[in-house]
């Protein structure tokens, strides 16, 4: 067989795919292994997607897209060079467009083009799901990777969860301060009282409200190298006696707490432990109390046709195994059904995009020390999960909701003032 020949049928082949799925207007070009350029159709150029191998397309269309798109992103079978998010936002137009009649020609044409990709960051957990041992080997997977490749793109506290721009000027580091305060008001934390936080992270709440509303705080979380982190900073900070995190499922948690905190932990509970999660914290919580509980949810815009392109598992795959991001409603549902009353409700999306867009460009800008510290193909597959998470909170096909939660007391009693005016005062 002519190889030139073999070539431009694959060269052709690519181009009439390219011209199927690509939207008619972009802000994009699209660069080939032989050098051919599909320039952008709208200026400026925001991005240029890079296909250096000829059977990279024909990988990239099997469904679901999401983990093949993600398996040949992060295993170097295409580059993007730019705002990942262009590409992401014509990657669900294109799904959206093409019917179910347009499948079997692509995905034939596709099958032609395609080549085997690695599988090697894939999470490969045992045991029952969200068994006690199976839930830490989970959070393990995504959290022990290496303190310092997350202090490259984080913030100076590694605060991992959505930050709060409430001017929408400030930079990473005021906007995640800001959303420490803000959940320190919504708490109404008062000296000398009793913090529980369930799933701490590095420990950036707990310090906060230590130091700026002198709290006595415990912390727990799954995560080995989180723990060593934070009680390091607890030390450095002069507050060993106040403040400790320990490494400890939220099911273990003895003692009573005046405050309870969850941010960014129950998508890691699943559906099916939610019950055990708010019975757990009902029981640390005092009559009275608040309860302050802070989780992705699924957003307001229903993917539709482009749930092609979104199934959700090269997320449970290579980012958050066994996580389930559930409706507001439910959460709130079972959260009454622990006992709970829901007193505030604070959607925070536009936020969260904000925030991830942050970490990317961090991210990028600490390249080459991100890669030293995890690898290539890690460093790309983080790369690639946050700023498709931009676009899907932008999007609005994810959410992130603050609940405040109460425990009512004798009489029905909560110890909340008669307006909430004052939690946005001055910030």
């Amino acid at each position: 067989m002519n190889p030139r020949a073999t070539d431009e049928r694959i060269r052709a082949a690519t181009l009439g795919l390219l011209e199927k799925v690509l939207p008619k207007e972009r802000d994009f070009a699209v660069r080939l292994w032989d050098s051919t350029v599909l320039p952008a159709t709208r200026e400026p150029a925001r991005a240029t997607l890079v296909l250096p191998e000829s059977g990279t397309l024909g990988r990239m269309l099997q469904p679901p897209l999401d983990l093949s798109l993600g398996e040949a992103y992060i295993y170097g079978g295409f580059e993007i060079e730019g705002d990942l998010e262009v590409v992401f936002a014509a990657v669900e137009e294109a799904a959206t467009r093409l019917s179910l009649r347009d499948l079997p020609g692509l995905l034939s044409r596709a099958a032609a083009l395609r080549k085997h990709s690695g599988t090697g960051l894939a999470a490969r957990l045992k045991g029952v799901v969200h068994s006690k041992a199976r839930d830490r080997e989970a959070v393990q997977h995504h959290y022990d990777i290496s303190n310092a490749f997350y202090q490259l793109w984080l913030d100076s506290r590694m605060v991992y969860s959505c930050a709060y721009f409430p001017r929408g000027s400030e930079s990473l580091d005021q906007a995640q301060e800001a959303k420490l305060e803000l959940i320190c008001r919504k708490l109404r934390l008062r000296a000398g009282e009793r913090l529980l936080d369930i799933g701490s992270g590095w420990g950036g709440l707990v310090l906060y409200a230590a130091q700026h509303y002198g709290v006595e705080a415990l912390g727990i979380t799954l995560s080995e190298r989180q723990a060593e982190e934070a009680n390091s900073r607890i030390r450095a900070a002069d507050l060993a006696g106040k403040v400790r995190v320990e490494l400890l499922d939220y099911r273990e948690v003895k003692g009573r707490f005046d405050k309870v905190v969850s941010v960014g932990m129950a998508e890691h509970v699943g559906r099916q432990n939610l019950p055990a999660y708010f019975q757990a914290a009902w029981r640390a919580l005092k009559p009275g109390g608040l309860m302050l509980h802070h989780v992705i949810t699924q957003g307001p815009v229903v993917l539709g046709a482009a749930s092609t392109a979104a199934s959700g598992e090269f997320m449970r795959r290579y980012v958050f195994p066994d996580g389930e991001i559930l409706p507001l409603w439910e959460n709130l549902q079972i959260a009454e059904q622990a006992g709970f009353e829901v007193r505030d409700v604070e959607d925070l999306r536009e936020h969260y995009a904000r925030t991830l867009r942050h970490w990317v460009r961090n991210l990028e800008a600490h390249w080459e020390a991100a890669v030293r510290q995890v690898g290539v193909e890690r460093a790309r597959l983080w790369r690639l999960y946050m700023a498709a998470s931009a676009h899907q909170f932008s999007y609005g096909h994810l959410a992130v909701h603050q609940s405040l939660l109460a425990k009512p007391g004798e009489q029905g009693r909560v110890e909340l003032p008669p307006s909430r005016a004052d939690l946005y005062h001055l910030m």
